[in-house]
């Protein structure tokens, strides 16, 4: 049995559907101006680096098990669709009166998208890609670390921390944790070596 250290596609295809979603979550019509625009600014970043992946990636290799099928290729205007509601997102601010709508929006057909591949899409890539799953994967892994790389990663790191302000001070807290814990171990074998 091959085992790949990287997951397959259709699990990190599923991984960025729930990130998306448990960030929307996080957005209240009473929440601050700052974190909904970080709530908003890490779901697009999200959605338009995810929506790259599956074109490039994953609707090419499935295309050929569904070789005409309408549910895939109703997937293509639905990013285009996205990506219009993106960039009307990101050319107003929170203070702006139609922002939450137009957030709500794009979150509702992002469900809508999300309830298709989920159901339809990717069980079929499961068997009709089986042997393909884990080498997607790794190219996705691969593509997904340029394109963050093209995509502020700084802005996406700050927006990760005003979205998730708990899990990212418990994230830091273990590493912390886990570099002090390797510093006095390597202080306590030199001294050892020393002894």
């Amino acid at each position: 049995m091959d085992i790949s250290p990287f997951p397959t596609i259709t699990s990190m295809i599923r991984m960025d559907h729930t990130h998306v979603m448990a960030a929307f979550h996080r957005y209240h019509a009473d929440t601050s101006w700052p974190r909904k625009r970080a709530i908003v600014e890490l779901v697009c970043t999200a959605l338009q680096i995810h929506a790259q992946l599956e074109e490039e990636l994953f609707y090419p290799a499935l295309s050929e098990a569904m070789a005409g099928d309408e549910r895939l290729t109703k997937s293509r205007p639905e990013h285009e669709k996205m990506r219009e509601d993106i960039a009307k997102l990101r050319s107003m601010g929170p203070e702006h009166a139609a922002y939450d709508a137009l957030f709500m929006q794009l979150m509702r057909e992002v469900m809508h998208h999300v309830a298709d591949e989920e159901t339809v899409l990717l069980p079929t890539a499961e068997r009709a890609l089986a042997s393909q799953l884990s080498d997607l994967g790794m190219r996705m892994t691969k593509r997904r670390i340029q394109l963050v790389a093209q995509n502020r990663p700084t802005a996406i790191a700050a927006n990760t921390v005003g979205t998730f302000p708990l899990a990212s001070l418990t994230l830091v807290s273990i590493g912390a944790f886990a570099l002090a814990r390797c510093l006095r171990a390597g202080s306590a074998h030199r001294a050892r070596d020393d002894a």
